[in-house]
């Protein structure tokens, strides 16, 4: 066990070193100091301003060398400075972070309880009116485009049914009231979007594994059937549904654009978003390191769920 967690902690170091020296080759190799240099600092940059950029970037190093200080400054929490806000990029991250978290942890709780539900439902009842009424919706909200089913859901619940707030981000700290309401509207829309992947593949999971022989014995010695499903059928299927609730997890954690887009949430995505428009390169940097590293903690936490799960991936 503890063999297992260490290889599967060092890959996940290894994963983030080569994404940190693809993410600085891709913004710091070519061009030269200045040109690098008048990168970050934007349009509006003077030559005060642009000395100061390569001073702290150590441009005029070797690119070694400026991998060495970027890479040293990341792992003690300094993800560079925005030129443009004049802040650092891990300030406007702690701003963004909050929105994002709340969003995308919300949205989870729902659509793996209600994706892994409608898929129990599914296989227990196969080929029956609720596996192809269940099936149905699970494709119907796979096809539908993030932003038209966010606008309908405005459409629907703020204007037609009652006034439900729909824009803006409300902290849990200043109103937690408020804060639920406000992220009521993109907890269904992220959800409601995602899930249908769980009732597809819990379904087609559990189905898989209906036939086993160690299915058939639990039947056979009597056990109930409510046991047979969540004891062994269901704990059997979770593998694959844990694999995609981590990328899904991870990487709706590096922003969910579109969603925040939407419903006017100033997360990660949003802010990415922005930067991208400003062509601001330190937050863009900021925001995709950030990213990548929830996309491998999320896998590393599926690692060590895969031996809870099923003891023989210890081996």
């Amino acid at each position: 066990m503890t063999r297992f967690l260490l290889r599967r902690t060092a890959q996940a170091v290894l994963v983030l070193f080569i994404d940190s020296v693809v993410v600085f080759l891709l913004f710091f190799a070519g061009g030269g100091a200045q040109q690098v240099a008048q990168r970050f600092g934007g349009k509006a940059a003077d030559a005060a301003r642009i000395a100061q950029i390569k001073h702290d970037l150590h441009l005029d190093d070797p690119l070694q060398v400026q991998y060495g200080h970027w890479a040293w400054n990341a792992l003690h929490g300094n993800l560079g400075y925005d030129y443009y806000a004049s802040q650092p990029v891990i300030s406007l991250i702690h701003q963004a972070a909050p929105a994002t978290l709340s969003l995308v942890l919300g949205a989870a709780v729902i659509w793996l309880v209600y994706g892994v539900a409608t898929g129990i439902l599914s296989a227990v009842r196969n080929r029956s009116l609720l596996d192809r009424g269940f099936t149905a919706s699970a494709l119907f909200f796979y096809s539908m485009p993030t932003f038209v089913l966010g606008f309908s859901l405005i459409w629907l619940l703020a204007y037609k049914i009652r006034p439900f707030p729909f824009q803006g981000y409300i902290a849990i700290s200043q109103n937690p009231w408020q804060w639920f309401l406000h992220l009521v509207l993109p907890w269904l829309t992220l959800a409601l979007v995602t899930a249908a992947t769980y009732t597809r593949l819990t379904r087609g999971s559990m189905l898989d594994v209906m036939g086993e022989d160690y299915i058939r014995t639990a039947r056979s010695k009597g056990m109930s059937e409510r046991r047979v499903i969540f004891r062994h059928q269901l704990r059997a299927s979770l593998t694959p549904i844990t694999t995609q609730a981590g990328l899904d997890i991870g990487t709706a954690l590096g922003g969910v654009i579109i969603t925040e887009t939407v419903f006017g949430i100033t997360g990660l995505g949003w802010t990415a978003v922005k930067a991208i428009v400003n062509q601001d390169l330190p937050v863009i940097m900021g925001i995709t390191m950030i990213a990548a590293t929830f996309v491998v903690l999320a896998n590393l936490l599926v690692d060590v769920l895969y031996t809870v799960l099923d003891p023989r991936v210890r081996l």
